[in-house]
């Protein structure tokens, strides 16, 4: 899968240059409060340069992107190519397997090439919804975002600290998708959330199209303007929305 997310990182790379290529930078990104798409390339152009530095290096810790001696700039459809292709070139050549220092559950090398797919991704998504253009993604592709955003949230909690709010006494979150047949379910305990396999009634269930449920999980969207079916207890819908989204 490593190559594959690769492969796909690349496209998106791609697709977010083509995009940004024909958009004034101080167009307002209605999914990214208070920024403007040069805010928003500015923020994946980095995240591309620091991730690509870890990878590089094999960190065993966080390093902060501001002691890293990157370009930084200036923000243009062309350096943000520049950034994902030296990305992509330096996953591509290294070991997936290799363990070092992730943010997220999977201490290993290989982490990064989906994270990155899924970041970019996403803000491939915010940028064309900031132009007016309805964002698309395969369902293999979204459903795997949705897996890898599941997979990952609570170690997101120091950068999402509203994270740490997801709790209850037995509710359960499902998440469902119609095109790919996937299925997530997410326990509330009074301690956190886990994932479980459990078929019995979930407390709401989440069920549309991949590409569609991931952004309104991301919170993109709202899910009234997507054709997500909620099916259940909407307060828990609406709390695991609000609670559950990266930040």
């Amino acid at each position: 899968m490593h190559l594959d997310h690769c492969d796909a990182l690349t496209d998106e790379v791609n697709r977010f240059a083509l995009v940004l290529s024909a958009t004034p930078s101080d167009t307002p990104v209605p999914s990214c409060p208070g920024w403007t798409t040069a805010d928003l390339a500015e923020h994946l152009g980095t995240v591309h340069r620091w991730a690509e530095h870890l990878v590089r290096a094999r960190a065993t810790e966080r390093i902060a992107s501001d002691v890293m001696e990157f370009s930084r700039g200036p923000v243009t459809a062309q350096w943000i190519r520049e950034g994902g292709a030296q990305l992509c070139s330096t996953l591509r050549s290294s070991d997936p397997n290799v363990a070092m220092w992730a943010w997220g559950e999977d201490q290993h090398l290989k982490f990064w090439s989906r994270r990155q797919l899924h970041e970019t991704l996403v803000h491939r998504m915010d940028l064309e919804l900031a132009v007016g253009l309805a964002p698309h993604a395969s369902a293999e592709i979204a459903s795997d975002a949705i897996d890898e955003f599941l997979v990952n949230l609570a170690r997101a909690a120091y950068f999402s600290p509203r994270v740490t709010q997801l709790r209850g006494d037995g509710q359960l979150i499902r998440m469902s998708t119609i095109d790919s047949q996937r299925t997530w379910t997410v326990e509330l305990g009074p301690d956190g959330f886990s994932m479980i396999e459990r078929d019995e009634t979930a407390t709401v269930q989440f069920e549309g199209p991949a590409a569609e449920l991931l952004l309104a999980l991301y919170r993109r969207v709202p899910i009234s303007k997507t054709s997500v079916d909620v099916v259940g207890d909407e307060r828990w819908a609406a709390f695991w929305l609000d609670h559950s989204a990266l930040e």
